[in-house]
């Protein structure tokens, strides 16, 4: 089975049609690359325009990852853990990793994790068994992407309000 032919573009109609891309929302670099890829340039002009881009300021990996876990928090309500890993998937450097972590405030976050756990506790309100309903809770909480140690700690101080 062969793979269907795609037209490749020139360099200059494949940059103008990822300034597009970037100005419509912030990226990553191996997105951009990938992207490029796509449009039929080869790794010489791809290296080139991902080079331009970044001087023109399309691209910018720390605003990306800024942005990016600024908007997972927000949004998706994801944890930290949960963010780092997705932008180690992105390929994002560690330093901007670390950067974009900053941004999100210890006391946003710990009120959306009491948020979270508040409200998965509330649907297992009719579960007899404490211990199952301490577990689904905790299992939610870590699959979000929170910190073991603090969902532990956000999960007793529930327990003690309900006693």
């Amino acid at each position: 089975m062969s793979l269907p032919f795609r037209q490749s573009l020139s360099r200059e109609q494949a940059l103008q049609k990822i300034k597009h891309y970037c100005a419509y929302q912030e990226r990553c670099h191996q997105e951009v690359k990938e992207k490029l890829y796509e449009l039929g340039l080869y790794k010489k002009d791809v290296e080139e325009v991902t080079a331009q881009l970044i001087d023109e300021n399309y691209l910018n990996e720390e605003r990306f990852a800024i942005q990016y876990a600024g908007g997972k928090f927000r949004i998706k309500h994801w944890g930290r853990i949960k963010i780092k890993y997705s932008l180690k998937q992105k390929q994002v450097s560690e330093y901007n990793i670390k950067k974009a972590m900053t941004q999100i405030e210890g006391e946003s976050y710990m009120q959306t994790l009491e948020k979270l756990c508040q409200a998965k506790w509330e649907i297992f309100k009719n579960e007899k068994n404490r211990y199952v309903k301490k577990r689904k809770t905790q299992d939610y909480l870590l699959q979000k992407g929170y910190e073991s140690d603090l969902v532990r700690e956000v999960i007793n101080s529930m327990q003690d309000d309900e006693k």
